[in-house]
C-alpha cells in the first residue's frame, strides 16, 4: 500500500479508530512523538495532542511533553467502541468463531452474548437446522435475519449505542426465563484471579443470567484479553465449561487455566475452514 492510500484511509478514521491506532503502535514502539503520531495517522499535530490527551485522561495512554507512552497496567478502563472491534484481531475471531461452532448441534438453543468475536459464529452456523438463537446483540440478531432455519430472539433492555447492544436488568430478566443449551459469551478482560470482568457495571447481570440459564458458558476470546481486568466482577473463571481463545494465549498461561479443570481450546490462526 502507498503512503498516500495510508493516509486516505488513516485520516478517514472516526476518532475512537484513530486513538486505537495510536495504542497498536504504541505495542510495539512504547513511545511515540507527536510528530511520529502525525506521519503515521497522516493527521495535524494539534489532533494528535488531542487524541492523546483523550487517551491520557481514560489512562489508555500516559502524555509526555513530547507524544504519549504505552502504559504498563493491565487494567482496562473503558472497552473499545465498536467500529474499532469489527476491523481488530480478524484471523482470531474467526478461528476461535470456527471452534465455537462445532459446539452447536441442530435444534439447540443458544445465547451469542453481545461482541464482534461471538457474532463471528455466524458463517460457521449456516447449516444447523432449527435453532434457537437468543442475542442482546443487535447486528448479531440482523446477521441472522437470513438463516433458513433459526428462530430468533432478541433480548430487551437498554441500548448500548456503542456497542450495539441491550444491557441491564430488562435483559437479564428475560435471559431468566429461558433455558439455554450454551451460552457463548464474551469479554474484553479476563484473568485466572479475578475471572471475567467489565469496566461496564450494567453488562453484569445480562452475562450472570445467562450463564445460570444455560447447561453450558463458553467463553470466547482471544489471548490479547488475558491478564486484563476491569472494575466489576462477572463471574470466576471455574464457573464456566468452556474457554475458546487462539494459539497466542502462551502455555503458562494455558496452564493455570486448566488447572481450574476448564475445557481450553486454543484455535490456530490461519487454519480456518471455509465456512459451512
Amino acid at each position: 500500500m502507498s503512503v498516500e492510500e495510508t493516509l486516505t484511509r488513516t485520516t478517514s478514521l472516526i476518532p475512537e479508530q484513530r486513538r486505537q491506532k495510536i495504542i497498536e503502535h504504541l505495542r510495539t514502539a512504547e513511545v511515540l512523538s507527536y510528530r511520529q503520531i502525525t506521519e503515521l495517522l497522516g493527521i495535524s499535530q494539534m489532533t494528535a495532542r488531542r487524541d492523546v490527551a483523550t487517551l491520557a485522561k481514560e489512562g489508555r495512554v500516559e502524555a509526555t511533553q513530547g507524544g504519549a507512552v504505552a502504559v504498563p497496567t493491565a487494567r482496562l478502563l473503558a472497552e473499545p467502541h465498536r467500529s474499532v472491534k469489527e476491523v481488530a484481531d480478524l484471523p482470531s475471531k474467526a478461528a476461535i468463531a470456527r471452534e465455537a461452532a462445532k459446539l452447536v448441534g441442530d435444534s439447540m438453543t443458544i445465547y451469542l452474548d453481545a461482541g464482534t468475536t461471538v457474532q463471528a459464529i455466524r458463517p460457521y452456523l449456516q447449516e444447523r437446522q432449527d435453532l434457537t438463537v437468543v442475542s442482546n446483540d443487535l447486528a448479531t440478531i440482523a446477521a441472522f435475519l437470513d438463516h433458513p432455519s433459526v428462530d430468533l430472539i432478541c433480548v430487551g433492555g437498554r441500548v448500548d449505542r456503542d456497542n450495539q447492544s441491550t444491557i441491564g436488568r430488562l435483559a437479564s430478566l428475560t435471559l431468566a426465563e429461558l433455558s439455554l443449551d450454551i451460552a457463548f459469551l464474551s469479554s474484553s478482560s479476563w484473568d485466572v484471579q479475578r475471572g471475567i470482568t467489565t469496566p461496564v457495571e450494567a453488562k453484569i447481570d445480562p452475562k450472570r443470567a445467562a450463564m445460570a440459564s444455560a447447561s453450558q458458558s463458553v467463553l470466547l476470546t482471544d489471548s490479547g484479553k488475558f491478564g486484563r481486568y476491569a472494575k466489576y466482577r462477572v463471574a470466576p473463571l471455574d464457573g464456566l465449561t468452556t474457554i475458546i481463545s487462539d494459539s497466542g494465549l502462551g502455555d503458562e498461561a494455558a496452564s493455570q487455566v486448566g488447572a481450574l479443570g476448564i475445557n481450553l481450546i486454543r484455535a490456530e490462526f490461519g487454519d480456518e475452514e471455509s465456512a459451512e
